[in-house]
């Protein structure tokens, strides 16, 4: 009955791994079909952050198997505008990078929107880009991503059916996204060029690819509604031979994972139960204890009630299911036997650590919860995973010095040298272009700044200061947004601090949806650490329960949540005076992602939302709640 629902072929995989090799895959079949017919493929390309895995697999496949790109043409989707070729954030150097500097691609066959074309040759330009496609034969097969808003390619929502490749104005919540490949967003381009729905549309096959729980709604809406020009990724419902490849996450909102029980026979196991009868009380409006049988029937549950009988037994199984997550113990209450408490009372104290991959996410994401545990006499550790010295602005780093330097000519120290260092500072950074990184000198002391604060946010909470540690994780230290993959050294680093604190428990960002990337390598870091001490036999892992949080962009759905950590409206402001301490993350920060709320704000409108629909559920109300989930492993 999937069928019933999606009106595009949905393939949907564990991670964006194994979806990235699936196409991979099916590229590196097409390219070798074509070559023993002796003709040339031609291939759509994408960028931005989705095709990422998929281009490594395509070089790999290259250096390791001999796929051969000689007989391959290309064309890219679009190209910000005005951009320099080899600006940071321009299409063109992001293919270069990713793809064409590392496989035996003929450079005359690399077709790539020109954003330094003068503003009156744009559509001779685009009536050129058409022409060279038309004259290629057609694109064989066009790869697709998808903004949060349904564009495809820079098709905003509006764009007509017809539409060729032309110059478009970006719309706003588009720069906004975009805004992590730029300093600030004032910096990201309000135009672009791009192809057509009309040209893409044309490709005789077309595979759109999408990853993490931030694409899931507009998925859904693109999968399973109707055909319109304001979700432009609905419009593929109209090609013949489209498909959807998607990791788990972005699957999330399709009927088949959201309610799975109206696709078609559904194991009723205790999570399932909860997820649909939680997902259905916020529908309705009603509390869970309120929920009848008429409920269950007109929301396509009438197969639960025929299995499990009367909605009031139903209703009072889920109601303690969510009753028994809430806990103002994160570390385990102490001298209490809790059968459904989601930790345990033993051992009392535990050694408890903090992953924070950024040197803020431990206050912003859980501030409360590591409060908390602070107070409740635990023994806790804080591992702050890389320098985050990317997100500091230049005009706080000459701020920075020019009190370093104010403070050794008010205490008499000479201060000539740093005098010096603050003069090349300056002149470096008013005259940096847009394809430079900062100097090491220049990160270094981006770096120092987050560090003080991090320093400053544990004596706040009042951890000792052997109890922090800066990691500096390796893979990080690119000076770009683009990071390095994660590394043995990140590894090794991550289990020698592990095995010298020995924890009962462990925090990490379990945000796969951040803009970055960087929570989701410092997670798998993490794992594999983890993978690789059980492996060895670590007697102490055993006893070792880890705990995800979510990061700033996102909250866990209310039905996966397994600890929620109530916070009074005292605790929620001294949260807020916690994040405040970083200073260099207040107001305009570089690479903020698509809200352009501050982090504190997001924090509290986040928390207060999982403790309103507590609330909504019937539970006890609380001015906020941060929430966890166990991973087992």
């Amino acid at each position: 009955m999937v069928d019933s629902f999606e009106k595009i072929p949905v393939g949907i995989f564990p991670d964006l791994k194994q979806g990235s090799l699936s196409v991979a895959k099916e590229i590196a079949g097409l390219i070798r079909s074509k070559q023993a017919a002796g003709a040339s493929c031609v291939l759509g390309l994408a960028t931005g952050s989705t095709p990422k895995s998929l281009y490594a697999e395509l070089v790999r496949m290259h250096k390791e198997e001999g796929l051969s790109f000689r007989n391959v043409i290309t064309f890219n989707l679009d190209e910000y505008y005005p951009i320099e070729h080899d600006a940071l954030q321009s299409y063109n150097r992001f293919m270069h990078v990713q793809l064409f500097d590392h496989i035996d691609i003929d450079p005359a066959n690399i077709h790539i929107p020109d954003g330094e074309t003068i503003k009156e040759n744009i559509k001779a330009h685009c009536l050129e880009y058409e022409r060279k496609i038309e004259e290629a034969g057609g694109i064989d097969l066009q790869v697709l991503g998808i903004g949060n808003n349904g564009h495809i390619g820079f098709n905003e929502p509006g764009s007509s059916i017809y539409s060729r490749t032309r110059l478009v104005t970006l719309d706003n919540s588009t720069r906004i996204a975009n805004s992590y490949e730029f300093a600030t967003i004032s910096q990201v381009p309000r135009l672009a060029i791009t192809m057509g729905i009309s040209t893409i549309l044309k490709a005789k096959r077309i595979v759109l690819m999408a990853w993490g729980p931030a694409k899931a709604p507009v998925v859904q809406k693109s999968v399973e509604g109707h055909v319109d020009e304001q979700i432009p990724a609905s419009l593929l419902q109209q090609h013949n031979d489209c498909s959807f490849v998607l990791d788990e996450a972005a699957a999330a909102e399709l009927t088949r994972y959201k309610s799975p029980w109206l696709t078609g026979d559904t194991e009723w196991t205790p999570k399932m139960v909860r997820k649909a009868v939680v997902n259905m009380a916020l529908k309705v409006g009603k509390p869970i204890l309120s929920l009848t049988n008429n409920d269950y029937r007109d929301n396509g549950l009438s197969d639960l009630l025929v299995e499990q009988g009367d909605a009031y037994e139903i209703n009072l199984q889920v109601y303690y299911m969510m009753r028994d997550t809430i806990t103002g113990w994160p570390g385990g209450k102490p001298n209490a036997n809790l059968p459904n408490h989601p930790e345990r009372s033993e051992p009392y104290p535990k050694r408890c650590i903090i992953f924070s991959p950024h040197p803020d996410d431990d206050i912003i994401s859980m501030g409360g919860t590591f409060q908390r545990l602070h107070d409740q006499g635990h023994d806790v550790h804080v591992a702050y995973q890389t320098s985050g010295n990317i997100a500091v602005t230049d005009e706080f780093v000459t701020r920075f010095m020019d009190f370093a330097v104010g403070f050794e000519e008010m205490f008499t120290i000479d201060s000539r040298k740093s005098n010096e260092i603050l003069q090349q500072a300056r002149a470096y950074l008013r005259n940096k272009k847009s394809n430079e990184i900062d100097t090491p000198e220049i990160r270094a002391i981006k770096g120092l700044i987050r560090r003080c604060e991090a320093k400053a946010t544990c004596r706040y909470v009042g951890i000792k200061e052997t109890n922090y540690h800066f990691q500096n994780l390796p893979f990080y230290e690119t000076g770009t947004i683009e990071k390095k993959p994660m590394g043995e050294e990140d590894v090794l680093l991550t289990v020698e601090l592990l095995r010298s604190i020995k924890p009962h428990q462990i925090y990490c960002a379990g945000d796969l949806a951040d803009p970055h990337g960087t929570h989701k390598v410092c997670l798998d870091i993490v794992f594999e650490a983890m993978r690789r001490l059980k492996a060895a036999g670590d007697p102490w892992v055993k006893d070792c329960w880890i705990w995800l949080y979510k990061g700033a962009w996102q909250e866990w759905d209310i039905s996966e949540i397994e600890m929620a950590i109530p916070m009074s409206p005292d605790q929620v402001m001294k949260k807020r005076y916690g994040i405040f301490i970083h200073q260099s993350q207040k107001d305009m920060v570089p690479f903020q992602g698509s809200d352009a709320r501050e982090f504190w704000q997001r924090a509290e409108d986040r928390n207060a939302n999982t403790a309103n629909l507590y609330a909504q559920l019937g539970l006890t109300k609380y001015a906020a709640m941060e929430a966890f989930v166990r991973w087992h492993y």
